[in-house]
């Protein structure tokens, strides 16, 4: 498994909102509040598909 490149971050947004996204090493997923969504990263790549996203309560 491969690690998340925590540079990549500062290069990625939430694709609902533009806002900015917190990394949670771990749950492995980019967390957006403004959209209430987490992202998962698997094999160290971001999956940044709203249809795959967890929502958050």
């Amino acid at each position: 498994m491969s690690e998340f490149d925590r540079r990549m971050l500062e290069a990625l947004v939430c694709p609902q909102t533009r806002a900015p996204l917190k990394y949670d090493a771990e749950a492995q997923e980019l967390v957006s509040k403004a959209a209430h969504l987490a992202f998962p990263i698997r094999n160290g790549i971001p999956v940044m598909l709203i249809d795959e996203a967890r929502k958050l309560d």
